[in-house]
């Protein structure tokens, strides 16, 4: 009878190593699934129950049969539309022209311009949307009492419909123009000096370059500053909601602060959760689009 001959204990598996990567990853998997997967699931349970008499009762659909019939919705969309379609480029051409002068050799102290553009995305939230409405504000704004030295009426910024949404275009584009100028000015950097001086003997000029050198070397981070840019604007809240309350007259109001309006000013769990939900599928649609016109289609 013969007996198998035992593994010696170097060529035994080690079950407890490969079990190692797991338990390190382990916290982090059960602080996700806590904070963030739970809550995802349960806010669609909450979107399919709308609270009556202070009770919680099941309505199925009726939450997303009503997105479509809201109006205040489709004002928020239209909203938020508007500066995506209008701060969001203007925004992402100043920081392409800004990266492209930051890279440049003939600019001094680089370094610390640098810097300077990137504060504004240090500084938080709430804090610089507090000092815009002080210096926009129509009586005692700084902004106003320059106007007024060269003879400008007062410009009513925040209290107006259109230059509330021309305040809250300004203000994005200040705290965030520099953010993406230094993930431009990345890229930018990787882009083969060669390429231009071949371009140079082909005999382009600087438009020439820019437009086959370098638009060409930085799309992938025009597509990253893009869909960044993007899911921001679509999921704005805080400058909307310090600059102006999203009014006047719902003239700033965004799709995050009806969403915070129905969830705790009114109650209305179920259809913020039903909103959030929404918004959740609009930025993935929009993603895909962005991937597929600004993605390498070699």
């Amino acid at each position: 009878m013969n007996l198998a001959t035992p593994l010696p204990a170097a060529a035994r598996p080690r079950r407890r190593g490969r079990a190692a990567p797991y338990l390190f990853v382990l916290p982090a998997l059960l602080l996700f699934s806590v904070f963030k997967l739970y809550p995802i699931g349960w806010s669609f349970v909450i979107s399919l129950h709308r609270t009556v008499a202070g009770t919680e009762t099941f309505v199925g659909s009726d939450n997303y049969r009503r997105l479509l019939d809201d109006p205040l919705l489709w004002t928020a969309l239209r909203n938020t539309a508007i500066v995506l379609a209008v701060q969001v480029p203007l925004m992402l051409a100043l920081a392409t022209a800004l990266a492209v002068a930051l890279n440049s050799t003939l600019l001094r102290g680089r370094p610390v311009f640098r810097l300077g553009f990137f504060l504004p995305m240090v500084t938080g939230l709430v804090a610089y949307g507090i000092v815009f409405s002080v210096l926009l504000n129509k009586d005692y704004g700084l902004v106003n009492w320059l106007l007024g030295l060269v003879g400008v009426a007062p410009v009513p910024w925040l209290t107006d419909g259109l230059w509330a949404r021309i305040s809250l275009s300004l203000a994005l584009t200040w705290h965030y123009t520099g953010y993406n100028a230094v993930i431009l000015l990345a890229r930018l950097q990787t882009v083969p000096a060669e390429l231009y001086d071949a371009a140079a003997v082909d005999g382009a000029g600087a438009l020439a370059a820019f437009r086959h050198v370098t638009l060409p070397g930085l799309r992938p981070a025009l597509l990253l500053t893009t869909v960044l840019s993007t899911i921001g604007t679509l999921q704005l809240f805080d400058e909307p909601t310090v600059l102006t309350g999203g009014g006047p007259d719902n003239a700033t109001l965004t799709i995050g602060v009806y969403l915070y309006r129905n969830a705790f000013t009114y109650a209305d769990f179920g259809y913020a959760s039903a909103l959030a939900y929404a918004l959740t599928l609009l930025i993935g649609l929009l993603g895909l689009v962005q991937f597929r016109l600004l993605g390498d289609k070699s």
